[in-house]
């Protein structure tokens, strides 16, 4: 019985809670189950299909956990579809001291008969400055 993710935040909170614990079962029940699915992983290449992003993830499970903490969301939401662009702070524990990066990350929800589920996620190098920096639209002055 596949689970029912009521909203795309409800998806995308057990993304990242499956990424934490090294969950690739619970990952990818938050992927659609569908040959038509994408991931792009920072500096690689494009993976498509879902045996191809579980193989992907495996990989990079095999190390452990991720301490992914995404942040600055800005969530584009219709009916049938939500996109969600946001900033996943990266926090790794090297040899010698504790590293921190930062990515872009577009999460792409489409919602079927099994609820929301993850179809397309993108992630690229961000600046350490993401957030703070981001360009947005400012109104202009009334005169």
């Amino acid at each position: 019985m596949p689970v029912m993710f009521a909203t795309s935040d409800e998806a995308e909170l057990a993304l990242y809670d499956a990424l934490e614990r090294a969950d690739l079962a619970r990952l990818m029940q938050v992927w659609a189950d569908d040959e038509e699915v994408i991931c792009v992983h920072p500096g690689g290449l494009r993976v498509v299909g879902h045996a191809a992003i579980q193989e992907s993830w495996q990989e990079i499970l095999a190390g452990g956990g991720l301490h992914i903490r995404p942040s600055r969301s800005v969530i584009l939401h219709s009916m049938m579809c939500a996109v969600h662009s946001l900033i996943e702070q990266i926090t790794v524990n090297g040899p010698d001291a504790t590293e921190v990066a930062h990515c872009y990350a577009t999460n792409v929800f489409h919602k079927g008969p099994t609820g929301w589920r993850l179809v397309m996620h993108h992630a690229s190098a961000a600046p350490m400055q993401a957030g703070v920096l981001d360009l947005h639209d400012v109104p202009g002055l009334l005169h």
